[in-house]
């Protein structure tokens, strides 16, 4: 038994087969599915995973049918010839040791293309389209395709298949009286509802014979008006025994629920007590999941009893050697997600490769590689926050004598500020992962030093990561002792008053908002706290563990306006799978969005501005700048003077629309290309 997670690292049983360890890697769709070349992409990806230790592995969800495809070109497995291309990534995965399963997802009404077929022709709220009413005859099609499926998968040298029942997709429309209007055989009664999934898991079985692992991820928690009720979900989960599941995997939440449900500002395993409430009422293994992102975390669930097995995705997609590290007590060097879903989530819907922010080698194993490097050559890197940070990182791995300068007394850069904001207290693990790192490549590290262009003159490589600096916009009174900056307020050099402006609505502007108007403990790091202000009940007191959200978390520390000068929607420009999070949170405390406002000057009384000709004050004690930021450029100016060459990057490079994913990006191109 392994002395540092035992729980976590045990292998589980499951008869006819024996997994290596209690972590599953979940399933998200990478865009690799769908790549040239994406199956050899997918195989170096998953043989990563495990190579680096993982128990079970989900692909991202691939159809049963043409209607079932999430979008018109995304993945489906209906046809014998498709089976060799699959076997590239099986074997890949079998050679180093690991299992993999393969999600069938059929998305119903979720579908991004005009012959979505659901239980009834009820339109999602998420997606365009207005599905079309599954017959009877097209229920007993889909039954054979989600077989035939499974076994094309089992020839293609898949370990098992996981049967997507959750997160709103199809079978979840079937089993909800949400979307389920139906008066045949197929709705009404839950029996009724539960036909067709119970009917795809049977039919599965008789195809692929008794050795192979049928996963259910059955929709614990609906969190959406129409949902099943405890009851239901505990005679589903024993009805799916029956019918012949290996495994049990928990779902949380539908798509379209407007609570979160993976977000960094969710907190650690905050669903796992549904998942525990489950347990002894059926005898498969039953699988927690949802910001499980550490294996002190994981280990807590497993020890507790919880859960069976634990489902880590973007834990893996940020670690790929998450579990080996673990086994070898390297809990500090393991480089743990932050829950941003800027590279993985946000991708994905904008129908890009997924990727991670705070590991840029996610999904691109064939494309990006730190060769060593041998030569012996010094590299200096200037600016020590996430760009620079990594830039050393990355460069002192491929063997170069790396120095690292910072002008201020700490590492970090901004992601010191952004950990700060309530929600985002995991960015600290990343600066954690990189201060390791540092001392594990050996870096050397020189604080409270500015490098001027002579000593770096002196090394063969350079790297600049300088960063950013406020901008502060040309308004009257700006120099005043009521105006600060956004990074003054985040350090603790100024005080604040009760009413404020917000000069600037992007990305730091709402961090701010939330920053100052949160009134007590931040609620991420306090789980029923969080899960009592956006209405969930794990109790289930009532249908699709919903309740009336607790007002407290509506209370605001302060008055506060958030300005800008577009006309738009404030934080339109947020992440897709993040902003409306943040968007409700300042509605609920009443945050003041003003659009379209030119600023005139900042006097005792306060702010004053202009809307459509029309000129008011907006009396307030204070006003912070969070109107973007500028590049630091004074080093770099004066080495391209001196015709010192350097890699510029981060946001020395380009200040507009910064983020640590781009910086962090580049970091790691910068030193491939050394």
């Amino acid at each position: 038994m392994n002395a540092h997670y035992p729980n976590m690292l045990a292998p589980l049983d499951l008869g006819f087969t024996s997994l290596r360890n209690r972590v599953l890697m979940g399933s998200m769709h990478t865009g690799l599915e769908e790549e040239k070349g994406g199956y050899h992409k997918q195989a170096a990806f998953f043989a990563a995973r495990a190579k680096g230790g993982v128990g079970l592995i989900v692909t991202g969800g691939i159809a049963p049918n043409y209607a079932g495809r999430v979008h018109a070109f995304a993945s489906q497995l209906s046809f014998p010839w498709q089976v060799k291309h699959h076997r590239i990534v099986t074997d890949a995965v079998h050679a180093e040791g690991g299992k993999i399963c393969m999600q069938i997802l059929h998305a119903g009404r979720y579908a991004y293309h005009p012959i979505s077929v659901a239980p009834s022709k009820i339109k999602s709220p998420i997606t365009p389209f207005k599905p079309f009413a599954l017959s009877a005859r097209g229920i007993r099609k889909t039954v054979r395709d989600y077989a035939n499926c499974a076994a094309l998968a089992q020839k293609a040298g898949y370990d098992g298949v996981e049967v997507m029942g959750s997160e709103g997709y199809l079978l979840n429309q079937f089993l909800c009286a949400r979307t389920n209007k139906r008066d045949d055989d197929y709705g009404g009664s839950l029996e009724n509802r539960a036909r067709l999934p119970l009917e795809i898991v049977r039919a599965i079985r008789a195809k692929v014979g008794d050795n192979f692992i049928i996963i259910f991820r059955l929709s614990m928690l609906d969190l959406v008006e129409g949902g099943n009720d405890w009851d239901e979900v505990v005679q589903l989960a024993k009805w799916l025994e029956q019918a012949g599941v290996t495994i049990i995997n928990t779902g949380i939440g539908w798509h379209e629920a407007r609570i979160p449900t993976i977000a960094t500002s969710v907190p650690r395993a905050a669903f796992a007590g549904i998942t525990e409430r489950l347990r002894g009422e059926v005898s498969v293994p039953l699988i927690a999941t949802n910001r499980i992102n550490t294996p002190e975390v994981a280990e807590q669930i497993l020890s507790s009893g919880q859960a069976d097995m634990v489902s880590m995705a973007r834990p893996l997609l940020a670690d790929a050697d998450f579990v080996v590290k673990s086994e070898a007590g390297q809990r500090q060097q393991i480089n743990v997600c932050i829950g941003c879903n800027q590279g993985c989530l946000d991708h994905t819907f904008k129908m890009k490769r997924a990727t991670c922010l705070v590991n840029p080698l996610a999904c691109y194993e064939t494309d990006l590689h730190l060769t060593p490097d041998s030569s012996g050559r010094t590299v200096a890197v200037v600016g020590a926050g996430p760009a620079g940070m990594a830039a050393a990182c990355y460069a002192a791995e491929r063997g170069f004598d790396v120095t690292l300068f910072e002008a201020r007394d700490e590492l970090g850069g901004q992601f010191n500020l952004a950990a700060k904001i309530p929600g985002k207290e995991e960015f600290q693990e990343t600066l954690n992962y990189y201060r390791n790192r540092l001392k594990q490549f050996g870096v050397t590290v020189k604080l409270n030093h500015s490098a001027n262009c002579e000593e770096l003159k002196q090394f063969n490589e350079r790297i600049i990561a300088t960063g950013v600096v406020p901008r502060v916009p040309p308004i009257e009174g700006i120099e005043r002792a009521n105006v600060v900056t956004y990074q003054q307020v985040l350090r603790g050099e100024v005080e604040v008053g009760q009413r404020v402006a917000l000069i600037g609505a992007g990305g730091i502007g709402f961090d701010m908002a939330e920053y100052l108007s949160e009134a007590h403990q931040s609620p991420t790091l306090n789980a029923p706290k969080w899960l009592a202000q956006w209405g969930v009940d794990l109790a289930y007191q009532q249908g699709a563990g919903l309740s009336e959200r607790d007002p407290s978390a509506f209370e605001s520390a302060r008055e506060i306006y958030l300005l800008q000068r577009k006309s738009t929607r404030p934080g339109k420009d947020l992440g897709k799978t993040t902003g409306w999070i943040h968007r409700a949170v300042l509605k609920d405390r009443q945050v003041k969005f003003v659009t379209g406002a030119n600023y005139h000057k900042v006097d005792d009384q306060g702010l004053h501005i202009s809307q459509e000709g029309k000129s008011s004050l907006i009396a307030v004690d204070t006003v912070v700048l969070c109107a973007g930021q500028e590049s630091n450029r004074s080093l770099s100016e004066q080495l391209t003077a001196a015709g010192v060459s350097f890699s510029l990057i981060g946001g020395a490079e380009l200040a507009a629309e910064l983020d640590a994913k781009r910086a962090i990006r580049q970091a790691l191109e910068a030193v491939v290309a050394l």
